[in-house]
């Protein structure tokens, strides 16, 4: 029995001893309102008591909060009819709508300085295969559009959670598995659901909903160690399997067809960006590239909208490096410095740049990186020198040439016309 069942179990267990001090749990009822005023849910895999003593928590605070607004309800019961009625109502006026395309994407777009276009093709994406993966270099911003992107798709329904894979992460920790415990004071092991079968019981309870996992780092993990039978479900939605640790009487598991999964991968590192072929063929890739648009004008459209647009220098500074980075190889693009390195905010959260700011970010975070990508090229670190960049290319010796040429044939011109004069 899952989590959500024993809760449902116990809650029912104590109504016996009084139903308007201890209601009857729900979890869809309990999650739904929890996003609606932003309240902090039970953390991932607690046992049936503690999430059932946070729900009366909260219907405690719900009162707490009526009474503040004239509303005076006189017990849990009364706190938990009411939100099951709000609900009810939205639930008549329809949640959502079958896939992930929301009607405007306009407001994400100007928060996010993206074209409505790029984002409306990745929800065409997700409504196509469920699971899409962000990959470029670091600082394009792809976590940050991950989150953003999955906040507006889901809406106040649905949920988004966030893990970070990395060389140690298993799939007993994404998936399930057996984790030690004190059992009456004796050591002990529980099964456990990972990240995924949480999200999965959560799109499974709310089908009107959109929920979304995002997996930052994807290619960190050993994925065919992580994934396991994901490798199946991610490709065939509506069939069902087995899991590794379930019980033989266990119902086999699926993923339900309103849970999105978003990745993002780190392209710079080449020792870990390799991604299996039977991983590619389940996710769309979206490559967040800094030599093309949206993300090559994306540092200077920041600047512009946030009234910098003296310091779009700096742009110039990142092209120009990137450029070098490159070195004429397609596969240069991976070397890349993103964006986000210099879209900065200050203590008060508000976008601040200046050239103090410029110059210490590229010596502490930009600078660094690149000697990392360089290792064993000293002789063309000098190319990098922050100043220099700022300066531009010094022009080539034909263009030289050249302004020399036409400033002495202007001189010809004024000898000839002085030669011309009448004596």
């Amino acid at each position: 029995m899952n989590r959500a069942g024993q809760t449902n179990i116990i809650s029912i267990l104590l109504m016996g001893i009084k139903a308007e001090d201890y209601p009857p749990y729900q979890k869809t009822l309990s999650e739904w309102a929890y996003t609606q005023v932003g309240f902090h849910r039970y953390r991932p895999n607690a046992p049936a008591a503690e999430t059932y003593e946070q729900a009366l928590r909260f219907l405690d605070r719900f009162i707490d909060e009526a009474a503040q607004r004239g509303l005076t309800l006189r017990h849990r019961l009364d706190a938990q009819s009411v939100i099951w009625a709000l609900k009810g109502n939205r639930d008549e006026e329809g949640s959502s709508d079958e896939g992930v395309a929301p009607p405007d994407f306009q407001t994400l777009s100007d928060d996010l300085l993206l074209p409505v276009s790029f984002l409306d093709e990745i929800a065409t994406l997700l409504n196509e295969k469920n699971q899409v993966i962000f990959q470029g270099p670091p600082g394009t911003g792809k976590t940050y559009v991950a989150q953003s992107l999955a906040n507006h798709l889901a809406g106040l329904m649905g949920s988004v959670e966030l893990v970070q894979f990395h060389p140690s992460y298993a799939y007993e920790d994404f998936v399930q598995g057996f984790r030690p415990v004190l059992v009456n004071g004796h050591a002990g092991f529980e099964l456990r659901d990972g990240p995924l079968l949480s999200a999965a019981d959560r799109a499974r309870n709310e089908p009107n909903a959109r929920h979304f996992l995002i997996i930052d780092e994807v290619n960190r993990a050993n994925l065919g160690k992580v994934l396991g039978e994901l490798y199946f479900l991610l490709e065939y939605r509506s069939e069902k399997i087995r899991l590794q640790y379930q019980e033989e009487d266990a119902e086999p598991f699926s993923l339900p067809k309103n849970l999105f999964i978003i990745g993002t991968m780190n392209t710079a590192d080449r020792s870990i960006a390799l991604v299996d072929l039977a991983l590619r063929r389940r996710f769309s890739f979206v490559e967040f590239d800094t030599s093309k648009e949206p993300i090559k004008g994306l540092l200077r459209r920041w600047l512009d909208a946030n009234g910098l647009s003296h310091m779009k220098w700096v742009a110039d500074v990142v092209d120009r490096a990137n450029e070098k980075l490159a070195d004429g190889r397609p596969e240069g693009r991976h070397a890349s410095i993103g964006p986000s390195y210099f879209m900065r905010k200050d203590k008060e959260d508000n976008p601040s740049l200046d050239p103090a700011d410029a110059e210490r970010i590229w010596k502490y975070d930009v600078r660094p990186y690149i000697e990392e990508r360089l290792y064993g090229q000293h002789g063309r670190l000098g190319e990098f020198d922050f100043d220099a960049l700022r300066r531009g290319p010094a022009p080539s010796d034909g263009a030289v040439e050249n302004e020399e040429q036409q400033g002495h044939g202007e001189a010809t011109d004024d000898d000839a016309g002085v030669n011309d004069a009448p004596a």
